[in-house]
């Protein structure tokens, strides 16, 4: 057994293009070197304490979810 445990593993990346205002560009680099950090991952972690944060999207999304995990289990029992 190894002393050291390996890193846990980096979930996957995806690109995603957004055009953004020039001075939230400029403030997302600042950020970003403020903390030592990519762009990249500020965007990513501030679009998680997003996604946390807001009360009414989770209501939306569990409903959503539920609906599609319903849909989808329907058009498996009819398909089946």
């Amino acid at each position: 057994m190894s002393i050291l445990k390996s890193p846990p593993k980096q979930p996957k990346a995806v690109t995603v293009q957004a055009r953004v205002e020039e001075s939230v560009k400029s403030r997302l680099e600042l950020n970003a070197e403020f903390i030592d950090a990519s762009p990249s991952y500020v965007i990513t972690e501030a679009l998680k304490l997003l996604f946390r944060k807001g009360e009414e999207f989770k209501r939306w999304l569990d409903q959503h979810t539920n609906n599609q995990e319903r849909i989808q289990g329907d058009a498996l029992t009819k398909t089946a």
